[in-house]
């Protein structure tokens, strides 16, 4: 037993070995100089469209066995030597551009996915061949809109344009342009050399001519030097001695100015300081005044706004106050008017549902009758026969005679007692049956009798209690009694 279960964890543990080996070895790191390519089932763009490939660039992913799959692109830069020649330019003149460019593949998402689509597998030679074609063809486009002076003398706007449209089109391939370098330009006709010549042939007398310019400007310089020194000797004499006289009537002049001016500022200082004092003295006035005024507006205003602010307060208030009055009359109005609608309600449900149970019951009696109303009725009657009797005598039973006191002649209707027939008309004062179904819209049914049987009912009225009977003996007694006195 235990050797079986030491076999069980040695097989589980390699097993976990296993399967830990082949997790780590399909486990893939990318350098830094690499790209990794992983291919296969990679997921959908975010449109929902199948991706191609995914790309790494640093870090490391897991390739999923069967599913995927993986390969390298190298970042190392290629150097790639276009020797363009016989290039027609935009004056129709064939020029050659001998020029290197250094390019690698693009580490941008978007660019990195195309070197994936359509570098993967390629060498580095087959790479460069593309990438050749494309500058070719690129360069003889920039060539050909530009002329020969503005490739050979603005270099910078000539390689700005070859490296802007080659490298749009590197793009596509999923290449980058790092660096161009264009070694010298020539043409067939030697229309490049003999712009050198000529430009080198203008720089040559430009030169001699200005030497001989800075000769002649130093000889007529040195004679005009001598003249202008001799003149000067002599304006300075005559002027110092002129200068001399002007300066002493310019002094006295400068002395009688000086003492105008002196009073004339004199006389302006003293006015302006009347004048500023009479002026600060009115803008004090002016300003003084300004503050009243405005002390009296911002009295009044104060007044005006509290009186205002209160009186707006109240509204408000008072306002507030019949809004939330009128909410409780209308919530209050609200809960009587529900109440009385669910009590109505209930109370209507309930007569509702005994109307809906006699109904039931009736029309149980009616089937147990055999479907003949009359016999329903019948049957009904004589299940409430006993009541119906009942509260006919229910009627005089409570009555309470504490004393009767007969005078009587026997002068009654067939010489029969009057006390007899007081107990007589008492009783007749009980509806009959017969009445009683009349004022229902019924005739009495012929087991309960007729109406020419009404003695007989008043005579069967409740015998077991014996009321009557001891009413009649009761009164027989009493006219016993008064007879015999």
């Amino acid at each position: 037993m235990n050797g079986a279960i030491l076999g069980l964890l040695v097989v589980v543990a390699i097993f976990v070995l296993t399967l830990l080996l082949l997790i780590l070895s399909r486990y893939r790191k990318c350098p830094s100089d690499k790209i990794l390519i992983i291919y296969g089932k990679v997921g959908s763009n975010p449109d929902g469209s199948a991706r191609s490939a995914r790309c790494v660039h640093g870090g490391a992913a897991f390739i999923w066995p069967v599913f995927q799959s993986f390969q390298y692109l190298d970042l190392t830069p290629m150097t790639i030597n276009v020797d363009l020649t016989k290039a027609l330019s935009q004056q129709n003149i064939r020029v050659d551009v001998p020029s290197r460019f250094t390019v690698g593949i693009s580490t941008e998402p978007g660019v990195m996915q195309n070197a994936a689509e359509r570098l993967l597998g390629l060498k580095t030679n087959e790479i460069q061949e593309l990438a050749r074609d494309i500058m070719f063809g690129q360069l003889r486009l920039v060539i050909a809109t530009m002329a020969i002076e503005e490739i050979n003398t603005d270099r910078d706007k000539f390689l700005e344009a070859v490296s802007r449209n080659v490298e749009t089109e590197l793009k596509k391939i999923g290449l980058r342009l790092i660096n161009v370098n264009v070694t010298d330009i020539t043409d067939e006709s030697g229309y490049i050399e003999a712009l050198g010549k000529e430009a080198a042939a203008k720089a040559i007398n430009d030169a001699k001519q200005s030497v001989a310019e800075k000769n002649r400007d130093g000889s007529i310089g040195a004679t005009k030097a001598i003249r202008d020194e001799r003149i000067s000797v002599a304006s300075s004499d005559a002027a110092a001695v002129e200068g001399e006289n002007e300066s002493k009537a310019q002094i006295a002049q400068s002395d009688a100015t000086r003492r105008e001016m002196e009073a004339e500022a004199l006389r302006r200082a003293t006015a302006a300081e009347r004048t500023a004092e009479a002026r600060a003295l009115e803008e004090a006035y002016a300003a003084q005044k300004a503050a009243e005024q405005a002390r009296a507006d911002r009295d009044e205003a104060t007044g005006q706004a509290d009186i205002i602010v209160n009186a707006r307060i109240a509204k408000e208030r008072k306002e507030l106050e019949a809004e939330s009055d009128a909410e409780q009359t209308r919530r209050r109005a609200k809960g009587d008017a529900d109440a009385i609608y669910s009590r109505m309600e209930a109370q209507a449900r309930g007569i509702q549902e005994v109307l809906e149970k006699q109904a039931t019951g009736f029309s149980k009696v009616v089937q147990a009758a055999g479907g003949d109303p009359n016999a329903a009725v019948q049957l009904m009657i004589a299940d409430k026969i006993e009541d119906l009797v009942k509260l006919q005598v229910d009627a005089i039973k409570n009555l309470q005679i504490d004393k009767i006191t007969v005078w009587d002649s026997m002068s009654g209707a067939g010489g029969s007692p009057t006390t007899s027939n007081f107990l007589s008309g008492m009783m007749r004062s009980i509806p009959p049956l017969n009445e009683m179904f009349k004022m229902a819209g019924m005739t009495i049914p012929g087991f309960l009798g007729t109406e020419n049987a009404e003695e007989n009912q008043l005579a069967c009225v409740n015998p077991a209690e014996g009321e009557v009977e001891s009413v009649s003996e009761s009164v027989q007694s009493a006219e016993t009694t008064e007879t015999a006195g």
